[in-house]
């Protein structure tokens, strides 16, 4: 097993035992409560590929391996008929991005099983697949040309690294010092993605039969995907920055139009703001795209706007309906677009005219991100109109389905063998009222065996973004919590998104600030629902739930214990170090950090430190570029000085968006707060006389 390291002197109760004992400890049979061990047998789907004929859907279906302790994906067909599921590509490498040719005959996807990501095709009739592509770095944004005949990508292309003198000549076997490493881009690295190799990204063509592939952009500049074909196969239109100032003005991509032909590249969008994702229509009259004014704000709905084929014409579908656009499909006859879209904490599909109304046809979308209950989901549709979707809900994890008049039909069952048997946490919903009057989403999760009118203790778990949503889904985390004899609460406090534009931008250049009240009524609400234990309240949350959780603790001693994860504790430094450093003092703030610093100071919950009493662990990944390892350092270092109980966990090789990207180690890291947790819990209260709590 992958384990946490832990600063501090000590060891948190159940890292030192493994995951597979867990579920039979001090147990004679199965063992019904959720365990950390079961993270690997947990399998979601994502990324449905419906057919052109409607019949089958193609997906990636992630599943637990415990051997390599990876979220191994795979590609599906499950037919939407009869719900019969095939393996297409399986294995020990990972299979990803199937994408059904025009003629529906053959799919092509990424596959990893031989060393780097390459680019395949599986012919569906005879079952045989070839390699099409050797290329040095994954390649990305797969789309089948209108006649099958070619397969567009991007990649990466190698650049010269600026040289800056040169080191003297080596001996003949001499054993030297790596040479220097030089950087020259703003954005010099990326969560996940590490120091930023030299080179830019390009538009490639390949034939789908195999043979050498064709750069088609060229210039000094990333020309990023999605790349989608104009239905007569002429143009290739994408979103890219190329201009000058492309570095610094990291958030004004455009609209772009490349004749193959040619090799002209024409911008079809011009305006301040980003405009990204192009899709033109089926007749090819029309191209939408995503995007919005940008006013420097944190935060501004993304708009689905529609122009002409050659640019003119631009206008939003979207904007007066207060939502923000995630995805879209085009409807094959051209005059709506499937679209999705979170509103009150649950994503939901929607039908959105070129007049611009909205109906809604399903809710409940599903990602396959578990450890915590964000909204996410992914949907397609068919050339015939079938969409397929991802779902579940707090007790199942993304499977597939189909809609069906006015509903959806699940046609996959990937958890079905096993989830059953555990009983899980019932999660019900939670009305908050804000000190201000404001109604607050909340979901209270109670553990499986409280008793009725028991009170237990509770753990606030808060939502990072800020601007994202929790919602009624499965989480591992909160069910881990529960298992363990938690009440969880789960909010969207105001910033949070699904609510309007207003309602997320309520914390603009004030954050943190109101949240906070938002979250002390919610753990007010569930006290006086007659669940949570007063004397028995914890806290945590992830990114800027780990902000607010340093927070909540430098504003109040109410908590018994906190578990701060991935935070920020100090915007100057985080504004100056974090992977979108150009990001934060241009949009959280009026200005850099040395012209004003006040607001960063402001803000920074390592202002409060002095104030802090609550015993908190401090959680980050190793290779966290997004909220650095600094940021947690700063904070543990800060806590110690200040003679506040403290520890510091680091999850060795995890980025800030993989913090839980493993299963021992999401099921480690959840241990380790709970045990920190256990250390200061209060003995448990005698249920009362029987009650509808």
């Amino acid at each position: 097993m992958r384990s946490v390291m832990l600063a501090g002197g000590f060891a948190l109760g159940a890292l030192s035992m493994p995951l597979l004992a867990q579920e039979t400890a001090n147990a004679d049979g199965p063992v019904s409560a959720f365990t950390g061990a079961d993270l690997f047998k947990l399998e979601a789907a994502r990324t449905p590929q419906v057919s052109p004929d409607g019949r089958e859907v193609a997906y990636v279906r992630q599943i637990g391996d415990i051997m390599t302790d990876r979220n191994r994906p795979s590609i599906w067909l499950v037919n939407t008929a009869d719900e019969r599921q095939r393996p297409l590509v399986t294995g020990a490498g990972g299979y990803t991005s199937p994408r059904w040719s025009p003629d529906g005959s053959r799919i092509a996807y990424v596959s990893s099983d031989e060393g780097g990501a390459q680019l395949w095709v599986k012919w569906l009739d005879s079952g045989a697949a070839s390699r099409i592509t050797n290329l040095p770095d994954p390649p990305e944004s797969l789309a089948w040309s209108p006649d099958g005949r070619q397969i567009a990508y991007t990649m990466r292309v190698p650049g010269e690294v600026l040289k800056l003198g040169e080191a003297p000549d080596k001996p003949e076997g001499a054993h030297w010092a790596p040479p220097l490493e030089v950087y020259d881009r703003a954005t010099y690295r990326t969560d996940e993605g590490g120091y930023v190799k030299p080179g830019h990204t390009r538009i490639f063509v390949v034939a789908s039969d195999g043979g050498a592939p064709r750069q088609v952009s060229f210039g000094t500049f990333d020309d990023d995907g999605p790349v989608t074909w104009t239905p007569d196969g002429r143009t290739l239109v994408f979103h890219s920055i190329r201009r000058p100032n492309w570095q610094t003005d990291f958030n004004n991509q455009d609209v772009y139009a490349l004749d193959l032909a040619s090799g002209a590249i024409q911008p079809l969008t011009t305006r301040d703001g980003p405009d990204a994702n192009p899709l033109p229509s089926p007749d090819g009259s029309r191209i939408v795209y995503f995007g919005y004014d940008d006013t420097r704000r944190a935060y501004e709905n993304t708009e689905l706007y529609v122009m002409n084929r050659d640019g003119s014409g631009q206008h939003s579908l979207s904007g007066p309906l207060d939502v923000s656009i995630d995805d879209a499909r085009w409807s094959p006859d051209g005059r709506s677009l499937v679209v999705s879209y979170d509103r009150e904490g649950v994503k939901r599909l929607g039908r959105l005219g070129l007049d611009g109304k909205l109906q809604e046809l399903a809710s409940g979308l599903a990602g396959a991100s578990l450890d915590r209950p964000y909204t996410g989901g992914d949907f397609d549709v068919g050339r015939n109109g079938t969409i397929a979707y991802t779902a579940g809900d707090t007790a199942h994890p993304a499977d597939i389905f189909v809609l069906k008049g006015r509903s959806g039909e699940r046609l996959t069952r990937l958890n079905d063998g096993w989830l059953p048997a555990k009983v899980l946490a019932p999660v019900r919903k939670l009305e908050v009222t804000a000190p201000d009057g404001k109604t607050i989403d909340a979901w209270l999760a109670l553990p499986p065996d409280r008793a009725v009118g028991q009170r237990v203790p509770l753990i606030l778990e808060i939502h990072g973004g800020p601007n994202t949503a929790y919602g009624p889904m499965f989480s591992t985390d909160v069910q881990l919590y529960a298992a363990h004899g938690y009440a969880v609460l789960y909010t969207n406090p105001r910033g949070s998104t699904s609510y309007g534009e207003a309602f997320a931008k309520t914390i603009d250049r004030a954050y943190p600030g109101e949240d906070y009240g938002d979250l002390m009524a919610a753990v007010d609400a569930a006290i006086a629902s007659g669940v949570a234990d007063s004397d028995n309240l914890f806290v945590t949350g992830g990114s800027g739930g780990g902000i607010l959780t340093a927070w909540i603790v430098g504003k109040t001693d109410r908590f018994k214990a906190a578990a701060a994860q991935k935070p920020v504790i100090n915007w100057t430094s985080e504004a100056l170090t974090m992977d979108g450093a150009l990001f934060t003092s241009r949009y959280w703030f009026d200005s850099p950090p040395w012209v004003d610093p006040e607001p960063y100071w402001k803000h920074s919950p390592l202002s409060l430190v002095g104030n802090v009493k609550t015993p908190t662990l401090v959680v980050v990944g190793s290779n966290d570029y997004r909220t650095p390892v600094s940021e947690a350092e700063q904070y543990y270092t800060a806590l110690t000085i200040a003679g506040v109980p403290t520890a510091l966990v680091k999850v060795p090789e995890a980025g800030h968006g993989s913090i839980a990207g493993r299963p021992s180690q999401a099921a480690a890291k959840a241990a380790a707060i709970l045990a920190w947790f256990d250390r200061y819990r209060e003995p448990a209260k005698a249920a009362v006389s029987a009650s509808s709590h």
